[in-house]
């Protein structure tokens, strides 16, 4: 893949077609799924380290990773702003502008990362006694948020330089640098948490340490990149200021998604403990399922703002085609899998019997669903890579007023165990999927969304 600082492509240049292009979207979706795994990749390593530390320990450990990566996902629109920025500026011809607004994003997520891991060091105590951690667990999770909070700066900066490189259709680039960070965070764990003897607070430290080396190795080929084509590196107050505002409706966006997923946890905390267990169980492989349907949807983001960057909607309508094609049969397969597997996998979580049966029952129930998310993945990821984040943005909110009464209907009336989790299952993974499907489906058919050129 070429780097920031190669020449730019040409607008007139043959688009790839059918078999060509389906090696293009595989070629972008598979080192971006390597990427992917970056972030709870980190938190698997530091759970099985901490764990040998002590139930309190892990339980710290546990309520600080879920704030650190809940304030990490509220800010993925560093990633996706930057990709449709870049790409369409690429597709149009000016690769200075197209790597001008990664340096923009860049600035942006510096910013953003400095003050929130400065508001996580100050506010660690009263945000772990708001989450009501018990007195075994308050210290290990104030411990563990305060020393991995410097790593909130790098992740953020990886975020904007990935997104850079995605739009410039360089998604190896990230997955090396994700896996060697993922690498280099069980070294660095090992030492801070058994060789120097810092315990939970080791885990945080490394982890810290290991995105921030992954930071600046990416934020070093982009900045290379400037350098070649000629871009300035300071930073540029209208630059930021127009990544801030570009990145705005897909925080909304963001927030309506998480708002949604709060709602099925409460919901499956107010069933019983044998439900929640088994959600735990459930929701952690449709999130595996998730990181190879988000692949597709990279893919989409990338090639979709090449294609309206270089005016050039007959590519984008193939792009649209092939990549949903791609996501239905995906999440086809895996649903598949997911019904055929959940007998077995159960006991490989929990030794209760009722759990066990609402796990396998649970994961038919999202199997059956998967092709609707892999349809809504892509759709997502191809709209914003048109910059279309307003409109996402008030479907998203759309999307959540049609869920929440299904939500409280399964929280009044279903009942618990296996039973209550299928019921919240459908009304997740269905419904909700399925109003995303709708909103993000009519929109797609139309072409207000196609706005072609450089800028949106």
């Amino acid at each position: 893949m070429p780097g920031p600082g190669a020449p730019a492509p040409s607008p007139t240049a043959a688009a790839p077609t059918g078999r060509d292009l389906d090696r293009q979207i595989l070629a972008l979706a598979v080192p971006a799924l390597g990427a992917l795994v970056a972030e709870p990749l980190f938190v698997l390593v530091d759970s099985a380290m901490v764990g040998r530390l002590g139930t309190g320990e892990l339980a710290g450990l546990s309520l600080s990773s879920t704030l650190l990566t809940t304030v990490v996902g509220v800010f993925v629109f560093l990633a996706y702003a930057t990709t449709a920025a870049t790409s369409r500026r690429i597709g149009a011809g000016d690769r200075v502008g197209a790597v001008a607004a990664g340096v923009d994003g860049m600035w942006l997520a510096l910013v953003l990362g400095l003050v929130s891991a400065a508001v996580a060091v100050v506010a660690a105590p009263w945000v772990v006694a708001a989450m009501g951690a018990p007195p075994a667990v308050a210290p290990h999770a104030v411990a563990y948020l305060r020393f991995s909070a410097p790593g909130l700066v790098g992740m953020l900066l990886v975020l904007a330089a990935t997104g850079t490189l995605r739009g410039l259709l360089d998604t190896r680039t990230p997955f090396v640098v994700a896996a060697c960070g993922a690498v280099a965070n069980v070294g660095l764990n090992a030492l801070f948490i058994y060789g120097i003897g810092l315990g939970v607070a080791g885990s945080g430290l490394g982890t810290a340490v290991a995105q921030t080396a992954m930071a600046a190795a990416l934020v070093t080929v982009v900045v290379r990149g400037a350098r070649a084509a000629g871009v300035g590196l300071r930073p540029r107050g209208a630059g930021i200021w127009s990544a801030a505002l570009a990145g705005l409706p897909l925080l909304v966006r963001t927030l309506t998604l998480r708002a949604a997923i709060l709602l099925t946890v409460a919901v499956a905390t107010a069933l019983g403990a044998v439900t929640l267990a088994a959600y735990q169980v459930v929701n952690a492989m449709w999130g595996l399922a998730a990181f190879g349907l988000d692949s597709l949807a990279i893919a989409a983001q990338a090639l979709v703002g090449q294609g309206l960057g270089r005016g050039d909607p007959a590519l984008v309508r193939r792009v649209l085609s092939r990549t949903l094609r791609w996501g239905t049969v995906g999440g086809a397969v895996l649903g598949l899998v997911f019904a055929a597997a959940g007998w077995w996998l159960a006991p490989l979580f929990t030794g209760d019997p009722e759990v066990r049966l609402a796990v396998a029952v649970g994961l038919v129930v999202a199997g059956a669903c998967l092709p609707i998310a892999g349809w809504v993945y892509v759709l997502d990821g191809v709209l914003i890579g048109a910059g279309d984040g307003r409109y996402l943005a008030w479907a998203g909110v759309a999307t959540v007023v049609v869920y929440a009464p299904l939500a409280a209907a399964v929280w009044a009336w279903a009942p618990g165990g296996a039973a209550g989790l299928a019921w919240l299952w459908a009304a997740f993974g269905g419904a909700f999927m399925l109003a995303r499907a709708a909103t993000t489906g009519l929109r797609a058919r139309g072409t207000s969304w196609m706005v072609l050129g450089a800028e949106r």
